[in-house]
């Protein structure tokens, strides 16, 4: 033991302490690469990622169309909004197979049956005689004529992966045959549920695939599985399991080693993965050419050449449909073109792959170029030291680059350079602080022969103006009525003072409490923000918690107030809070002048927040938020959509929405039962459909006892009545323009 511990004591007096630490440094990351933790991995993939952009896949040949659900689809009326009816897409279907598709597959999962199957419409529609309706309950249900039309073509059904379990699971389903060489199956990505398409349906198909694709941890689609697991079903992937159909083949090979899956096989083809069944998709640029309307192809407007011996996927690119995805190339690609890219790159050959062997040659290039620095670095002067490291940096990513661009293999480079620079990096430093050491000394020597400099000029640093951009979530919030409130105290300042802080006290703590930063008062006013000056991932939902607790807050001060007014007999008038959000990029930092600044925020975002604040009372809401704010806290919070607006001083509409309570009112039939009537009513009222608007309007009146959005229909009313007089331009897009702040 002794010998052992008089190694690191001869290393140092024999090389220096400097290389004793970068000797220990370098172990740390030789440990830390075999640990791999997410942040070595958010690197490399990051690397990969400026790879695929910079040189992503050629496109010599288009194997896939897909029929798109796309805006100009669901605006069309024989299509209308989806889901659409199974009898249209069959024609679609038809029109397919007539055209020469090889194979069709659906990146949507039909789980229950057509809302406008004839006999739920005998019995939906009132007034139907009995033998119109026994006729309706005769006639086939569109899921049957779906199912008749699938069996006459080769269509693969879309499933989707599910976080809960289902007790319907049809188990009479034809299964894939697979042979496994090895245990691939805990390495299968797991999923609790499985969402399948109605069993009608479900048996007509020549195959069922996955279009689940999860993805990485900061939401970039960089690899999509082949194989899966859900609900203790092996699955394929969706754009596997066409390629199965298309090969006519009944067993799927599965490769696997300890390590993991290492291959999926079928007629025709072997494709490399990764340990859990997934490929690296070697990403193209978007590409528009490969999409058809899935309007055009029921109006036979699509070119035979485009369906002729294609792959045919059916999927959504329409935003109101959720299926966006972010990728190495694109930020918003439709989920259906990663299927697509999927198909292109293992029909071409064209895979991306990350070998075994690349993990050695990363752990032995760090370690070796790491220990080459210690030996040498401190030998070389500071000039040489510079040249010969931007050398070794050019290689490791020139050799990098040649392998993914040559051979589609992913080399990462990242993590020799991490290491050999974090050892140059602390032989700098130990030879500052060894310099520093030795001038310290030589002072203390000589400092008692040479006359010590008795004046220093001390250099005052004023804090600079300036600011950086950032997206930010703005508040403002102000007292409704408080001018005739003030007036009540006109003899008592003292007590509209302790009123004030009555009132600013507990909003200011729900700000805070949710992250915020109260950037200012005025008067009765206060002023917000979240994600600056601090970083704060879910501003927005912090921020409408926030918007929400000071609501709870003014109501306990309000009912305190009432119990006061009552004892001591004097008039109460209860204080009623506007608050404005809105989510956008914003200038932060210090503002104002030389003399005086504070730290604020500047912006057109922070524009709009004000200007919303403004109409609370106009709609009868207290909490109205811009579309950015309410698009990302709309799987959390009960929102409404009020209005389309264009608000004095913006060139641009904004949607507006009311924030109306939390997940329990999300939830509620009573919510969901007006969400639905307000949004028949906006559609009718952009459509310049007036009747239409106000029978909605009425119903919505019935279903709204606590009277909630009666501001919100007599305004609607109101434009209405004025609309019907003076009808807006022919190309209205429903927007209306606000003539005040």
């Amino acid at each position: 033991m002794k010998r052992l511990r008089a190694i690191p004591r001869w290393f140092a007096r024999r090389f220096g302490y400097a290389r004793l630490i970068c000797l220990l440094l370098l172990v740390a990351f030789a440990a830390l690469r075999v640990a791999d933790p997410a942040l070595v991995q958010e690197l490399r993939l990051r690397t990969f990622d400026n790879f695929q952009a910079l040189s992503p896949r050629p496109k010599t040949v288009r194997p896939v169309t897909i029929v798109d659900i796309d805006e100009k689809s669901l605006a069309d009326p024989k299509l209308g909004q989806w889901p659409w009816p199974r009898t249209r897409i069959a024609e679609i279907i038809e029109k397919l197979t007539q055209l020469g598709a090889l194979v069709i597959a659906f990146d949507v999962v039909f789980a229950e049956p057509d809302r406008l199957n004839p006999a739920i419409a005998a019995d939906t529609f009132p007034g139907l005689d009995e033998v119109t309706r026994e006729k309706l309950k005769a006639l086939p249900s569109n899921d049957q004529v779906f199912a008749e039309t699938l069996r006459r073509s080769r269509i693969v059904l879309g499933e989707t992966a599910s976080l809960e379990k289902r007790t319907d699971l049809d188990k009479t389903l034809p299964v894939t045959g697979f042979a496994m060489l090895g245990d691939p199956i805990p390495f299968m990505e797991p999923f609790p549920g499985l969402l399948r398409n109605v069993p009608v349906i479900e048996h007509a198909a020549a195959g069922r695939g996955l279009f689940t694709i999860p993805p990485e941890r900061d939401g970039i689609i960089r690899r999509v599985p082949m194989i899966m697991r859900a609900q203790d079903v092996t699955m394929l992937a969706l754009s596997f399991e066409m390629l199965r159909v298309l090969t006519a083949t009944d067993t799927v090979f599965v490769k696997a080693e300890e390590g993991g899956i290492t291959s999926l096989g079928l007629r025709g083809f072997q494709i490399p993965t990764d340990g859990n069944g997934k490929i690296w998709v070697h990403y193209a640029n978007h590409d528009p050419s490969i999409y058809v309307s899935a309007i055009d192809v029921l109006e036979g407007r699509v070119s035979p050449e485009k369906i002729a011996r294609k792959l045919i996927l059916i999927g959504p690119s329409a935003i109101g449909l959720n299926d966006i995805k972010t990728t190495p190339v694109y930020s918003a690609m439709p989920g259906v073109e990663v299927h697509a890219q999927v198909l292109e790159s293992v029909l071409t050959g064209s895979i991306l792959t990350r070998p075994y062997w690349g993990v050695v040659v990363e752990f032995l290039g760090a370690v070796l170029l790491g220990f080459l620095v210690i030996v040498f670095a401190p030998q070389l002067g500071a000039i040489t030291l510079v040249m010969v490291g931007g050398l070794f940096a050019s290689a490791l990513l020139g050799l990098s680059w040649y392998f993914y661009t040559q051979h589609r293999l992913m080399i990462d480079f990242t993590y020799p350079m991490l290491s050999t620079t974090a050892v140059y990096l602390t032989l700098i430093f130990a030879n500052f602080v060894r310099e520093q050491e030795q001038r310290r000394q030589m002072r203390s020597v000589f400092g008692q022969y040479l006359s010590p400099v008795l004046v220093e000029q001390l250099a005052d640093s004023p804090p600079k103006l300036g600011g950086e951009e950032r997206e930010i979530t703005v508040m403002f919030s102000d007292v409704r009525g408080f001018t005739t409130i003030s007036e009540s105290y006109k003899h008592d300042p003292q007590g509209l003072t302790q009123l004030m802080n009555r009132f600013l006290t507990p909003l200011t703590d729900a700000i805070i409490a949710r992250k915020g930063y109260v950037d200012k008062y005025m008067g009765d006013a206060i002023m917000a923000f979240w994600n600056a000056p601090l970083a704060d991932k879910d501003h927005q939902i912090n921020a409408c918690e926030a918007a929400l607790d000071m609501l709870d807050r003014i109501d306990r001060v309000n009912g305190e107030r009432e119990q006061e007014a009552a004892h001591g007999g004097h008039v109460y008038i209860p204080l009623k809070v506007g608050i404005g959000l809105n989510t956008g990029i914003g200038v932060v930092g210090n503002m104002g002048s030389d003399l005086k600044f504070n730290y604020s925020a500047l912006g057109d975002s922070v524009n709009l927040a004000s200007r919303l604040e403004g109409q609370s009372k106009e709609y009868g809401f207290p909490i109205i938020v811009g579309s950015a704010t309410a698009m990302a806290v709309k799987d959390r919070l009960a929102i409404l959509e009020l209005d389309f607006i264009m608000v004095k001083g913006k060139t641009e509409p904004e949607v507006i929405y009311a924030i109306t309570g939390r997940e329990d009112v999300m939830h509620s039939e009573r919510f969901q039962l007006l969400r639905n009537l307000t949004i028949e009513m906006l559609a009718a009222y952009r459509n310049c459909d007036w009747d239409e608007a106000l029978a909605a309007i009425e119903r919505g009146r019935r279903k709204d006892e606590a009277k909630e959005l009666a501001k919100l229909y007599d305004l609607y009313e109101a434009r209405i009545r004025h609309y019907r007089v003076d009808p807006p331009p022919e190309d209205w897009n429903g927007a209306y323009a606000l003539l005040t702040k």
